[in-house]
């Protein structure tokens, strides 16, 4: 596996690809990686000729400074572990040379990210917008593999992909789980053991939302999961709502909508969290 933080290291890797006729599928992530990371690696190798995976926190989509600067970094331990899978290669920029200059474009998603995330964190989607956007026009990929726990996300790229004509699949994975159902994610590495078990209620929480809506009263299911999280010591609930899975609009009655999700955000030990689950 090659590593590189040089754009133009990586420019000239994706044009030996493409002049081979090789397919290039890519996995975006911020690093601290885990299992629900390399099973996006596993489905990029099991549909592309070459796998390109990119570690870059961000700092643009960080509305909180102190956020950044926490945020979990294993660059070393996440560079084995992908040699390990057979990544073709990493690519892991400073952020000085990814960015040359700080950008002064913003993008607005509309109505995609008019809630939930995009209401909690003001500017958060315009600075993964930003991330995504040059990172597709970096690496050229077929296909991108992201997974369905930061869903909204995932509606915001595609958003980006359609608007501005990337001729790439968009590749929606399902969120890799612990055993405890807890959704995989870099930030639970700073949780404690009982902050991890604790964290655990918000999947039951989940569930206990989808199996009452199966009734078809997605109000009464709602607010027997609000009621579970409320008997839950060390959970600062953010914010638990239906949406529509594709246009993330917050809804109270089914309708139309042919998937729908319950997206949840919480605290645990001073950790937000998110998860959602798909119906």
């Amino acid at each position: 596996m090659e590593q590189t933080g040089q754009k133009e290291f990586l420019k000239s890797c994706v044009r030996f690809w493409q002049n081979t006729s090789k397919t290039i599928g890519f996995v975006p992530t911020m690093g601290a990686l885990h299992a629900g990371h390399l099973s996006l690696v596993e489905r990029a190798k099991a549909e592309c000729d070459v796998v390109v995976v990119s570690v870059f926190v961000n700092p643009l989509q960080f509305n909180n400074t102190a956020d950044l600067e926490k945020y979990p970094r294993s660059l070393s331990e996440d560079a084995a572990m992908l040699k390990t899978r057979g990544v073709d290669l990493l690519y892991a920029p400073e952020v000085a040379d990814f960015y040359e200059a700080a950008p002064i474009t913003s993008f607005d998603f509309g109505s995609v990210s008019q809630f939930l995330e995009g209401e909690k964190r003001p500017g958060h989607f315009s600075g993964v917008g930003i991330v995504v956007g040059r990172l597709f026009h970096l690496v050229e990929p077929d296909r991108a593999y992201f997974g369905s726990k930061d869903l909204q996300q995932l509606a915001v790229i595609k958003a980006l992909v359609k608007d501005l004509a990337f001729e790439i699949g968009i590749v929606r994975c399902d969120t890799f789980r612990e055993a405890s159902g807890l959704a995989m994610s870099s930030r639970n590495a700073r949780l404690s053991q009982k902050g991890l078990e604790t964290a655990s209620h918000l999947h039951i929480a989940l569930k206990i939302a989808t199996a009452g809506a199966h009734s078809g009263d997605l109000g009464n299911a709602l607010r027997l999961a609000e009621q579970y999280l409320a008997n839950q010591p060390g959970i600062e609930l953010e914010y638990l709502s239906w949406v529509n899975a594709e246009t993330m609009q917050i809804i109270r009655e089914r309708g139309n909508s042919p998937e729908i999700a319950i997206c949840i955000a919480a605290w645990v030990e001073g950790v937000r969290l998110i998860d959602n689950m798909i119906m």
